[in-house]
């Protein structure tokens, strides 16, 4: 014999329970939407030569607002790590590329959600899943590289890249393009 037992205090012990993976899965994906940037050196060069900066514009670009975006964080992450920018006879060239692409994300977030009692006489469990929309079919992202080039012999010397997702541009596409440079310049120079 099966006996259903359903008392008010296990409901809203289930529902608080419910909010809490909810929370959890919500920052999971959060942390999703930023990539660990990554990068490659020239294990035979030394980098503790180099002290100022010059950098390559980018002359043809699509998205000018990006190229700018990137060019003037660029130079802000390097100042701020204490190299010192130089027009003329620079230490090292800063050379970057950016491409935007639409790529195909999951259309809703899956939660299951479950409750059941087993005793000495049965038992029953109920369960159920539901579907959360989360907005559009695809999201836009944006791979950023940046290449340190050493003026003497125009040698690549150093390659970070990363990247972020954004829905459309201004103020907080901005702010992301500033935080993804900056954290792509944070490996250089390289910590051998």
């Amino acid at each position: 014999m099966i006996t259903l037992r359903h008392s008010g205090q296990s409901f809203s012990r289930t529902i608080a329970w419910c909010k809490h993976i909810f929370i959890l899965f919500a920052l999971v994906l959060l942390t999703s939407c930023a990539t660990k940037p990554k990068q490659d050196y020239d294990v035979n060069y030394d980098f503790s030569v180099l002290k100022t900066f010059s950098q390559l514009r980018v002359e043809h670009t699509d998205d000018p607002l990006t190229a700018d975006r990137i060019n003037d964080g660029i130079k802000q992450a390097l100042v701020n790590q204490g190299y010192v920018f130089k027009a003329d006879n620079a230490d090292f060239f800063v050379n970057y590329a950016f491409v935007t692409e639409n790529k195909e994300k999951d259309s809703g977030l899956s939660i299951g959600l479950g409750s059941g009692t087993w005793g000495s006489n049965g038992g029953i469990s109920l369960g159920t899943s539901i579907g959360i929309p989360l907005g559009s079919d695809t999201a836009k992202t944006q791979t950023i590289q940046i290449d340190i080039i050493d003026p003497a012999d125009k040698r690549l010397i150093w390659r970070g890249n990363g990247q972020y997702h954004f829905d459309q541009g201004g103020e907080d596409k901005a702010k992301d393009i500033n935080k993804t440079v900056a954290t792509i310049l944070a490996q250089f120079p390289p910590k051998k």
